[in-house]
């Protein structure tokens, strides 16, 4: 399942994906509210991609992963994902990483409004979530101008570099109004 906003394109991952995703997992910057830490090797981000492309072809998903690209150059720019729950409650968690050459220039909020679009119209979900260190108003910022609901604070949930990070939680429902 690839989608298409405005501006990007995003593209379930691939193994031909893997030096850009590494490079992208190896800047500070990138890493700084990142639980995965910057990889060690090639071969560790060769694994933390492993169950996505794996189950790439699978009926019913848990896990989608795409890279991001900007439309008329075919520019890889950074990654987004969505994990659903494939239960009864009919959830998915989306998540998105840039390049911080592409900061600013409002692609996560293009790629959010996309992730959300797509989980209500393709995959019928009821709720879209997003997690974000309290710390990222960066990230915080881009959440809201998706509309998407602050429903709450998760105390001391995210492991970064030693320390736990509180973090809040975002959601739209399907029913919640939006403009896109």
């Amino acid at each position: 399942m690839n989608i298409e906003s405005k501006r990007l394109i995003l593209t379930e991952i691939s193994w031909d994906d893997l030096e850009n995703i590494h490079g992208l997992h190896s800047i500070p910057e990138v890493d700084e509210f990142n639980t995965l830490g910057i990889p060690e090797n090639i071969e560790v981000t060769r694994e933390v991609l492993r169950p996505f492309i794996e189950t790439k072809n699978l009926v019913v998903k848990k896990k989608y992963s795409w890279t991001i690209s900007i439309k008329n150059s075919s520019e890889f720019i950074g990654i987004a994902g969505m994990n659903l729950s494939n239960d009864k409650y009919n959830r998915g968690e989306i998540y998105y990483k840039f390049h911080p050459s592409h900061w600013g220039n409002g692609y996560a909020t293009e790629v959010s409004k996309a992730l959300i679009k797509s989980g209500f119209d393709d995959l019928n979900l009821h709720i879209v979530e997003a997690g974000v260190a309290t710390e990222n108003t960066k990230s915080i910022h881009v959440l809201e101008k998706s509309g998407m609901t602050r429903e709450g604070l998760r105390r001391k949930i995210l492991p970064i570099r030693g320390k736990w990070l509180d973090n809040y939680q975002y959601a739209i429902l399907e029913d919640d109004p939006r403009d896109f």
